[in-house]
């Protein structure tokens, strides 16, 4: 079976989004459970780091990057 390509998505004034086959690692190298997509942490004030958990909504974090 072919294995679907993994996508980091940068959402405008929210988390980052990660969908597909990846292994999260915290600093000393212990693998967080994670499902086959979840959201990162981006404005810095999650309470459940470093997994989002909306708090960029009710702080107004704005951040909305493009490619260049």
């Amino acid at each position: 079976m072919e294995q679907k390509k993994t996508t980091i998505k940068i959402n405008d004034n929210g988390s980052i989004r990660v969908t597909g086959d990846v292994e999260l690692l915290d600093g000393s190298g212990a693998p967080y459970e994670i499902g086959a997509s979840f959201s990162l942490c981006r404005c810095g004030q999650s309470g459940n780091k470093p997994f989002c958990d909306g708090t960029h909504k009710a702080i107004g974090f704005e951040s909305a990057p493009r490619a260049k």
